[in-house]
């Protein structure tokens, strides 16, 4: 006698090939944990929670703490404590620190 509807466990069945309405979910996820333990990726970003840091509240030149390092340096430049090209880049600077001695 011949066999005219297929069980649904013939139908699913690896021998059978691929699923008619593959799952491009599950794929991807389990494309990306492939990834991950070949060491193509350093990790899986399903995994890693989400960023807790908070963006500054405004520009660094317009903190406090800014404000009154520079204050202070510049009160160091006017006491003669500093030179202002201590304040510019290295390149642009001398070589070596300023001495207290006398020459």
């Amino acid at each position: 006698m011949s066999k005219h509807h297929r069980s649904q466990s013939e139908e699913n069945s690896p021998r059978r090939g691929m699923p008619r309405r593959p799952d491009d979910d599950r794929l991807a996820a389990r494309t990306e944990e492939e990834r991950v333990r070949a060491g193509l990726d350093a990790y899986d970003p399903a995994e890693v929670p989400p960023a807790t840091d908070t963006n500054p509240p405004g520009r660094v030149t317009e903190s406090r703490e800014y404000r009154d390092e520079k204050t202070e340096l510049d009160r160091e430049v006017r006491r003669g404590e500093a030179r202002p090209d201590q304040l510019e880049a290295r390149k642009e600077r001398d070589p070596y620190p300023p001495t207290h001695y006398d020459d």
